[in-house]
């Protein structure tokens, strides 16, 4: 039936603006919103220092992770996505990273989606994260989404170009198929890449109109950078968070209040030690 989908509920009671958005800007490329914040990371590089010390690896990657499955939780319409006029509750909290299995310029890029509860403490999101990550960089190994693509790289692009104008119809009707979207790097509550380990500044990563991905957080490299501290301004080793994000799920004060909560749990990372109680629901649903 149209209107229903394998990974989110329909959501038919929001407020009517909301309602009316996703009808007047029908794609994510006409709703993106655009934010930065540097963040002090004098307390996080202290925390993996005392963790290492206690034998416990921690990454700055494990720490972002861990933070933002922790808003999703405490934030449930930060989980939501448009698609075809319509607003969805996502089921879970799916997030996306692509990884280089060699950084090198010819080196192979594979992307690994890791499925949260919610209630995850920073050491249960790391060994996740981890796990997934070390099992695809392996030169030889290939995923779900690995083989999707191999296979409709071999397409013709006549008929690759039909195949994926059928894959959009389906998604777009709520007919794509669950199998194809469980391995489907563009159907995930938000993307995470860490373009700093290449060197490189934040930047600002596009949400794609194929798929439901509603927001893009890119990590940069570690830097010097004016930073208030206490009402005073300091330089400080700091890191850029960039996001693009869709404006169709949720307001403005609804994502301040959301990073916010971000920045609090980077610049406090002993907070992720103990796991949310629970995921809240979305209060639409």
């Amino acid at each position: 039936m149209f209107g229903k989908r394998s990974d989110g509920k329909e959501l038919k009671h929001v407020m009517p603006f909301f309602r009316i958005m996703p009808c007047i800007m029908k794609e994510r490329d006409d709703s993106q919103v655009y934010f930065n914040q540097d963040i002090a990371i004098k307390k996080i590089d202290e925390y993996i220092s005392l963790k290492a010390q206690e034998g416990i690896k921690i990454s700055l990657l494990d720490i972002m992770f861990a933070a933002i499955v922790r808003i999703f939780a405490e934030k449930p319409k930060l989980n939501r996505f448009a698609i075809n006029g319509r607003i969805y509750a996502r089921n879970k909290i799916t997030l996306a990273i692509t990884i280089k299995k060699a950084l090198t310029e010819d080196g192979d890029e594979t992307t690994v989606k890791v499925d949260f509860e919610g209630t995850e403490n920073l050491f249960e999101v790391r060994e996740k994260l981890q796990k997934l990550i070390v099992e695809n960089k392996d030169l030889e190994a290939e995923n779900g989404t690995d083989k999707i693509a191999g296979v409709l790289s071999k397409i013709p692009t006549s008929i690759l170009k039909v195949a994926v104008g059928l894959l959009k119809f389906l998604d777009k009707h709520g007919h794509l198929p669950a199998s194809i979207i469980e391995v489907s790097p563009f159907h995930t509550s938000a993307v995470v890449t860490n373009v700093g380990s290449l060197g490189i500044d934040s930047i600002y990563h596009h949400v794609y109109n194929f798929g439901t991905t509603s927001m893009f957080f890119a990590i940069g490299k570690k830097k010097k950078s004016y930073v208030f501290n206490d009402d005073e301004l300091t330089k400080e080793r700091t890191v850029n968070v960039a996001f693009v994000g869709d404006e169709r799920i949720c307001d403005g004060h609804y994502y301040a209040s959301s990073f916010r909560n971000l920045a609090r749990y980077l610049t406090h990372p002993e907070l992720l030690e103990t796991g949310a109680e629970k995921k809240k629901i979305d209060p639409e649903l």
